[in-house]
């Protein structure tokens, strides 16, 4: 140990030390070299400096914990020995109302109490920023609007606005009563499209509960919905345009500088496109919450940025017998896959993005992996070299 406290050498970052145990000794020097190390580290000296739009970090740390294993004398988690980060955490609408169930409250409060327990024990030791899916909820919301014929029903950027407000109620509650020391606070969040963008003439972003192919061709004849299949069943998709500007961006920068837990950019954000007027004016769209999660960890400066979904890992050749799960892997490694475009090819993206702008690292997996994925023993870790 060279004289120094075995704590000292572990403490810079397990991160590195997990994914080296995973992959053995072959990722060791890359995860020595590649890896962010959160902020305000004892043995670690980080200097970062923008060239162009990047963000570059540079890591001094002593290497010797590189491939060591957790040993019986030190039983804290790993997370706890990662020091303090700045971590945005992304929830699947799926993770929150899972595949197969039904579309009831109840069921997504009991969800939402897993979830919140697993952002809870991050924010125990992480300064965290929690945005969601709402892909079942906002297709549930429209089908009961179009119930009702008395009135037009509500357009999409109303209704991405009420399941902001319905998960946030549900997260806050359930958040605070895991962390009643905290303060949690929802932010109806617009995010800024571009009204020439091509999603619009292209709906990929899958909305509401699932249906038969016999289901789903009846629905698209009788309400002129755009259907298309999602796993091994068909849902309603949307336009979902890229994000360009988060516009309550300063004041969810104020409200982490306070030290509060901000539910923002719910559903990708509440799509809004600037006129000719320089007016803000809502549009029918979803944005995905994965693509606008990458923007706000870029814009907030984050150190890891998690994206917890229904299934464990990222998977090449997914949905046949030839599926292998990707556990440690750079932005240019994936360029050689093809993933489901409105499920995992948006997760795939907004990770890609986030790591190449900042440097940092992202994580891809389930919702109760949460911890371990931050720790590299869960999921895949998309890292930038």
């Amino acid at each position: 140990l060279g004289g120094f406290p075995h704590e000292r050498l572990r403490a810079p970052c397990s991160l590195r030390e997990s994914f080296a145990n995973r992959g053995a000794n072959a990722n060791a020097e890359r995860l020595r070299s590649a890896l962010p190390c959160p902020k305000g580290l004892g043995d670690t000296r980080r200097a970062s400096r923008r060239v162009g739009a990047k963000l570059q970090r540079k890591i001094i740390f002593q290497p010797s914990f590189i491939g060591k294993a957790p040993t019986q004398n030190n039983p804290k988690s790993k997370i706890q020995n990662c020091k303090t980060m700045q971590v945005v955490i992304a929830l699947g609408g799926n993770a929150l109302l899972q595949r197969g169930q039904p579309l009831e409250a109840e069921v997504q409060l009991r969800n939402i109490t897993i979830a919140a327990k697993a952002i809870a024990e991050l924010a125990a030791a992480h300064k965290v920023v929690v945005t969601h899916g709402n892909g079942p909820q906002v297709g549930l919301l429209a089908l009961q609007a179009a119930a009702y014929n008395r009135v037009q029903p509500y357009p999409l950027d109303v209704l991405n606005a009420e399941t902001e407000g319905m998960i946030g109620y549900l997260l806050e509650q359930q958040l605070y009563n895991h962390l009643p020391e905290s303060q949690v606070v929802t932010v109806l969040t617009q995010v800024e499209v571009d009204a020439k963008d091509p999603a619009f003439n292209h709906p990929t972003k899958p909305i509401g509960p699932l249906y038969s192919q016999e289901e789903a061709e009846q629905l698209a004849a009788e309400k002129g919905w755009t259907v298309a299949l999602d796993g091994n069943a068909y849902r309603r998709v949307v336009p979902s345009p890229k994000p360009l500007r988060i516009i309550e961006l300063p004041t969810i920068q104020l409200l982490v500088q306070a030290g509060v837990i901000v539910v923002c950019v719910g559903g990708g954000g509440i799509p809004v496109v600037k006129t000719s007027t320089g007016k803000l004016s809502g549009v029918e769209a979803v944005i995905d919450k994965d693509l606008a999660a990458a923007l706000l960890a870029i814009e907030l400066n984050a150190d890891a940025l998690l994206l917890l979904t229904d299934v464990d890992a990222v998977y090449t050749q997914w949905g046949s017998p030839k599926a292998q799960p990707l556990h440690l892997v750079t932005p240019q490694q994936l360029k050689n896959y093809t993933f489901a475009p409105g499920s995992m090819a948006p997760k795939v993206a907004a990770a890609c993005q986030f790591v190449n702008t900042t440097g940092g690292v992202a994580g891809i997996g389930r919702l109760e992996d949460a911890g371990r994925i931050l720790a590299g023993g869960a999921g895949t870790m998309v890292i930038h070299s």
